[in-house]
């Protein structure tokens, strides 16, 4: 950086500068001015900008060289005094708040200029940082303003932003070409003096502009990030200059790889979700007397639980954890007393139950408490490894909880934090109990179609039903017509294909039950020898002889049978298809397993049970449906296991049933 050449014209611009912010500065300090806000704060920086334009008039004038101790006494420190002074006032009009990044550079950047051995990219670098980040305290200011009162604060922004505009301009340039472009720097006074009556218009406009201006949280998030990333990547492009200066011939090998390392660690910081988690905590803990933005956080949990895709229950796991920046956890509901697992977000599927009575769920029914797991004695052994419970209350009742994982960054529970938690859980509570009820009423509206649909087809098989008895009638007139006879074959043959394909859509026994004692291995071997054409073929496996449950015959078997089919259906023929019996413990044991092409986790969790959902072209899907719901009736349990490519296990549990003893 040249500063002996500079052309005359540098001398006059500076000058007038000078007299400009002179002139702002004895205005702003007149008499009843003072005890205007911010008028001092803006009176010291004008001050500054006239000190440092006459200095740079004074250097120029007297041709001192650059990177010496009289070039950093007339310009670099004056001029990092200027920008600083300009950053204050900027500060002081966003009402107070404390601006910890900010306030750091403050302190650190007028100490640089002092050190006259730093390169010259690296002297370029400092001011246009601080230009940066005078340009995104302007946006701020200007944003944040109601749009009612931008009217006296616009033309304090737009004398601010000329300023430090020109400087991200003049200093690019300088690191893009490796010096200070003199006719840049010569005409930077007069630019700089066009902005002091700006600024006296925005005074003059009267008080009312100097507002206490409140940035947004991702206003914060986002430039904190543009102005970290900014700082870093001016790091790195000072080091891989060094790196290439020093390094001799291998000097663009390495400015290449220093830079292309520092782009992807930088692309990894930025893409780090606990990075994120801790920069928002930052934010939050230094900014603002709150711990969330609500609306934007009642917009973003309305928005997760309003949509009508699958997969609430992931969903609302992952509203409520964002809010603690959790990157996991467990959705628990209650059923039929017991409170089972129903969902996961990054986080194992349990395989334990909680009872309603148990003294975690009576905790948090008549408390309604967030608790801490690490610290909680009666911690359950499937909360290994969690961190924090949060009821779901509906109508003051526990309708289930949801379990986080640890969060990202250290987090203090507090009472804003806990009353968020809770009130996020009961709006979770009222979604997921809506959307229950709106599939429990889907499932009765279809039953209801399936009843009517059963009217049509009874009225189907009236008609059937009349169209034979007319041919019987007839058969005794003609049956000995020719025609006749092939008319009734005709007949007959249509019939039948109607009452079949009937009967496959309408497999129901309208029979009340007969219960009675029945022995398993004999109804299994009837249902196995029911599908010996079938191949693959069922194979039976009796560990266990003699074992008698209470059961309607019909029906046990034709749900063993349905479950078997599509055991077979589900299995390539030269796959394996598995019955076996077994006792344990007062309850029988009745595993149908197969090799085919299986289930995933989120199918069997999500639509195997759900009545009138089918994979099958020609399926009804009430199969599985029936057959647990029919368990459940004599007392018994179906539980499924599968896995992708790995085949199907059905157990059906039924309790065994013992005759009374006579003497």
């Amino acid at each position: 950086m040249r500063w002996d050449d500079a052309p005359a014209v540098a001398v006059f611009s500076h000058g007038v500068a000078a007299l400009a912010f002179a002139a702002l500065a004895g205005w702003l300090l007149r008499p009843g001015w003072r005890a205007r806000p911010h008028a001092l704060t803006m009176a010291l920086a004008a001050l500054l900008t006239a000190l440092w334009a006459l200095c740079g008039a004074l250097a120029v004038r007297a041709g001192v060289a650059a990177s010496t101790w009289s070039a950093i006494a007339l310009l670099e420190l004056p001029e990092a005094l200027r920008s600083l002074g300009w950053l204050g006032v900027l500060l002081a009009l966003a009402g107070g708040r404390r601006f910890s990044p900010a306030a750091a550079l403050l302190v650190f950047v007028p100490a640089l200029p002092l050190l006259p051995g730093l390169p010259p990219q690296l002297r370029a670098a400092l001011p246009m940082a601080l230009a940066v980040l005078g340009m995104l305290l302007v946006e701020h200011l200007y944003r944040g303003t109601p749009p009612n009162a931008r009217w006296g604060v616009k033309f304090a922004c737009l004398g601010i932003g000329a300023l430090f505009t020109y400087d991200f301009y003049l200093y690019s340039d300088a690191m893009l070409f490796r010096r200070l472009s003199p006719d840049i720097w010569a005409a930077r006074g007069v630019v700089n003096a066009l902005s002091a009556p700006l600024l006296a218009m925005a005074m003059a406009r009267g008080p009312s502009w100097t507002i206490s201006v409140q940035f947004s949280r991702q206003i914060m998030f986002h430039s904190a990030a543009l102005l970290g990333s900014a700082l870093y990547l001016l790091a790195m492009a000072a080091s891989a200059w060094y790196l290439r200066s020093v390094g001799g011939a291998w000097g663009g090998v390495m400015q290449l790889a220093c830079l292309f390392g520092a782009v992807l660690i930088l692309m990894a910081l930025l893409f780090s979700g606990t990075m994120r988690a801790r920069l928002k905590l930052f934010i939050s803990k230094h900014f603002y007397k709150g711990r969330y933005d609500y609306r934007e956080e009642w917009q973003r949990f309305t928005r997760a639980l309003s949509d009508d895709s699958d997969g609430l229950s992931e969903r609302a796991i992952q509203a409520v954890a964002t809010l603690v920046e959790s990157p996991g956890g467990l959705l628990w509901l209650r059923r039929e007393g017991i409170y089972q697992p129903v969902g996961r977000w990054n986080v194992p599927l349990p395989t334990a139950e909680e009872s309603a009575d148990g003294v975690l769920c009576q905790l948090l029914a008549s408390r309604s408490w967030v608790i801490e797991l690490p610290g909680w004695p009666e911690r359950p052994a499937w909360a290994e490894g969690l961190w924090l419970v949060v009821p779901l209350m509906l109508e003051r009742s526990l309708f289930g909880f949801i379990v986080l994982a640890p969060p990202r960054t250290a987090l203090q529970l507090n009472w804003e934090v806990r009353d968020v938690l809770k009130i996020a859980g009961s709006q979770a509570a009222s979604c997921i109990a809506h959307r229950a009820s709106a599939d429990g009423l889907a499932v009765a509206r279809q039953f209801e179609s399936f009843n009517r649909m059963s009217t049509f087809v009874v009225h189907d098989l009236k008609n059937l039903v009349s169209q034979l008895s007319l041919l019987l009638v007839n058969a005794e007139k003609h049956k000995s017509n020719p025609a006749f006879q092939q008319d009734m074959l005709d007949t007959l043959s249509h019939s039948l294909g109607k009452m079949k394909h009937m009967l496959l859509k309408l497999g129901r026994d309208q029979a009340p039950d007969t219960i009675a004692p029945l022995r398993l291995d004999q109804l299994l071997a009837r249902a196995v020898q029911a599908h010996a054409g079938s191949e693959p073929r069922p194979a039976l496996e009796l560990n266990a002889a003699g074992l008698i449950v209470l059961a309607d015959g019909q029906r046990l078997e034709r749900v063993i049978g349905h479950l078997v089919q599509n055991a077979i259906e589900a299995t390539p023929r030269t796959g394996e298809v598995l019955i076996r019996l077994d006792a344990s413990e007062g309850t029988a044991l009745i595993e149908i397993s197969d090799t085919g092409h299986g289930m995933s986790e989120q199918f069997i969790r999500e639509r195997l049970f759900q009545p009138f959902v089918s994979t099958k072209a020609a399926g009804m899907g009430i199969g599985v449906f029936e057959s647990r719901e029919y368990l459940r009736e004599i007392g018994g349990q179906l539980h499924v296991t599968s896995a992708p490519s790995q085949g199907t296990v059905f157990r059906l549990l039924l309790p065994l049933h013992k005759e009374s003893e006579h003497g």
